[in-house]
């Protein structure tokens, strides 16, 4: 008599991470977050060997306003990242040239 086995389990699909993305970070992605921060992708650093489910992302953390505080380098869990919707940078005052 043949065994039947259940389904496959496969890791989930997993958003990718582009530059621009925000993303909140909490206790979820890295137990480095005590605080929770909110952060923009400058770019995933695929060079840097991980273990499966992490990675390593360049961002801009931001403060309360969206603006760039720190740039930093951090260790993440994929599954953990929360995705935001993009806010629009500052609007700077423009000095119109006569």
């Amino acid at each position: 008599m043949a065994r039947q086995r259940g389904p496959l389990v496969t890791a989930p699909t997993l958003r990718p991470i582009k530059a621009g993305d925000v993303l909140h970070l909490t206790r979820a992605a890295s137990v480095q977050f005590v605080r929770p921060i909110i952060v923009r992708v400058i770019r995933e650093l695929t060079d840097r060997h991980t273990y499966y489910g992490w990675t390593w992302i360049e961002v801009y953390q931001l403060d309360a306003r969206g603006e760039a505080v720190s740039r930093r380098e951090l260790f993440v869990r994929r599954a953990g990242l929360v995705y935001l919707r993009a806010t629009p940078a500052p609007a700077r005052a423009r000095v119109a040239a006569r």
